[in-house]
Parts: structure tokens; sequence; C-alpha cells
């Protein structure tokens, strides 16, 4: 069994969410793993975290991600609908190209599968496949979900999953200019920083931020909302810096567990002492886990436009 440890801001859901996406992904992908928190030192709060094998579980889920190649999968049956009217399908499929940019061959690629969240495939929300070979394929889709459980979905807008995954994960490039197989790097993703600040990387996977070129709204760094002061990110095309490790984790971390929702735009989770396989982490996210040390804590959902983002968390009174 190999052992480490990140740091990580208890106040920020992103965070707490991504570390459950660690456990997730490093049992799916090492096999035997076990995690949980130490705030003994509030300067240094910690997230541990074990798997099977002598590497680091967290470099063992960073490359994966690094490596990845997201494919978006819907049901028996199901086709992308037309563009729209008076717009053209070459222009419709420019315009998605250009999404894809650090990976122009990974786009439109769509699994059809006999088994599905839904009855029917909604394209902006269809769930992603990742892996494949001599890996694991894993099947992520919280935002679709189709049980009786809120999905939290905070994206909204005219950008799909899958282009947030591949903006998360392999970077955003601009369009190719003449003579050039594909455009000069606009937004890094998971597979830039893995390249580049590798070590960095796997000693604090929650620190290093970037430009973002979309994301599924859970890391607070990187959210704003509307103050009717004339101004907006979007219009102006100005990028805001938070963590695709954080984004991309969360969604992973959420895949088979939810925070509590108080009303509309409350939400509670939890943190634990104890190292957890994550069957049991999942339910101790929730606060649901009583026979060890918990803490508690809420924070606000707040609009942006069509979007809702995540805000920093308030620690709530100890019992």
């Amino acid at each position: 069994m190999a052992q480490a440890s990140i740091p990580v801001d208890l106040l920020n859901p992103g965070q707490v969410f991504a570390c459950l996406g660690f456990l997730e992904a490093a049992e799916v992908l090492l096999g035997d793993a076990e995690g949980g928190f130490d705030w003994r030192d509030e300067t240094d709060v910690r997230f541990h975290l074990r798997a099977k094998g002598e590497e680091n579980p967290f470099a063992g889920v960073l490359e994966f991600l690094a490596t990845a190649k997201p494919q978006r999968w819907a049901p028996i049956g199901y086709s992308d609908p037309p563009p729209k009217k008076g717009q053209s399908a070459e222009k419709a499929e420019n315009e998605e190209d250009s999404d894809y940019g650090a990976d122009p061959s990974c786009a439109g690629m769509l699994g059809i599968s006999e088994v599905f969240y839904t009855a029917k495939g909604d394209r902006m929300s269809l769930p992603i496949r990742l892996g494949g070979g001599n890996r694991p394929v894993v099947e992520l889709g919280h935002w679709a979900d189709g049980s009786s459980r809120d999905s939290f979905k905070l994206y909204a807008g005219n950008r799909s999953a899958d282009r947030i995954a591949h903006a998360m994960l392999r970077g955003v490039r601009c369009k190719p200019k003449k003579n050039q197989a594909i455009g000069d790097l606009k937004v890094k993703g998971i597979t830039q920083l893995w390249e580049e600040q590798r070590d960095d990387l796997i000693k604090r996977p929650f620190h290093l931020l970037t430009p973002m070129g979309g994301s599924f709204n859970f890391d607070p760094r990187g959210a704003w909302t509307a103050i009717d002061a004339g101004y907006s990110p979007n219009e102006h095309k100005h990028l805001i810096e938070a963590s695709p490790v954080v984004e991309f984790l969360a969604a992973w971390g959420l895949e088979n567990a939810r925070p509590v929702e108080f009303g509309v735009r409350q939400v509670g989770y939890a943190v634990w002492s104890a190292s957890l396989p994550p069957m049991l982490a999942r339910a101790a996210l929730a606060g649901s886990l009583i026979t060890i040390p918990l803490r508690q804590f809420r924070f606000d959902l707040d609009p942006s436009g069509k979007n809702k983002v995540v805000t920093f968390a308030r620690e709530e009174p100890r019992t």
C-alpha cells in the first residue's frame, strides 16, 4: 500500500468534493483505496489517501486524467439535433471543433449504450467515458442522473458536459492559423499542468490555478456573479482562474454521493477524520456517518446568469 497527503481548504466545497473524487478514482484505478481528513493543524489541513501498489495514489490519478480522452455516450436511438435555424452544418461543426482545439480528433465522438441514466439523452448533458485499452473504463455523468436524487448540475448555457470535460483535461486552443495543424494553446488543462509542473501538481493539486475555458462551477475561486455594473467576464472575453483538478474531480466525487440541500440555495457537506473506503466516505460527505468525528459546513449556491456557482462555506457549530 502507498500513502500520501495533499493540502485542502475545508471552506472550499469544490476541494472537499474533489478529495472524494480522488478517493473514488484511486479505488477504480489502483484498488483498496481509503481516505480521510487530518485537521489537527488548522494551518495545514490535509487529505490523506492510500491505495494498492507503491505509486503515490495522487500521482496515479493525475497521470490517468492527463492522458485521458473523454468520449460522450448516449442511449440507443439518440442522434445529435440538427444545427440551429440559419446555421449551416459546416458552421456548427467548425464551432464544435474550435472548442476541441486541443484534440480535434475527439470532436463529435459518440458512443451508444444499451444502459443509460434516462430514456432520452440531452445533448448538453450527455455523460462521458474515460479510459479504455489497458486502463479501466470510467463512466461519469452525475449531471445527467435520472434517479430521484438531485443531479446537482450547476452549469448551463451552450457548453456541453463533454466540451467542459475536454477543456478541463486537454486544454483549449485557438483556431489554427495558416500552416498550423492545431492552434496555439489558449487555456491549459490537466494535461499541460502535468507536463509542465508535475511535481507541484502532485504535491498541491488544488493550488495550481489557470484561466478556465468553461467549468462545472465547483471551485468558488473561479465563480462570479452579476452586480449590474455593466461588466461581464463573458461579454469581455475575460477568463477567470480556478483549478481544473478541483473542477473535474469534484464531478467524479459526486458520481455516487451528494451534499445535503437545504431549500433552494443552501447546501451542506461534512468532512471526516477516519480513513474510509469510498462506500463509507460517500455517506460521510452527507453527514450521515455519525459514528466517527465529523465537521459540518454549509454554503450558498449563487445564480450567475443561467448557471449556479458554489461559494465559500462557513462551518456549522460543533456539537
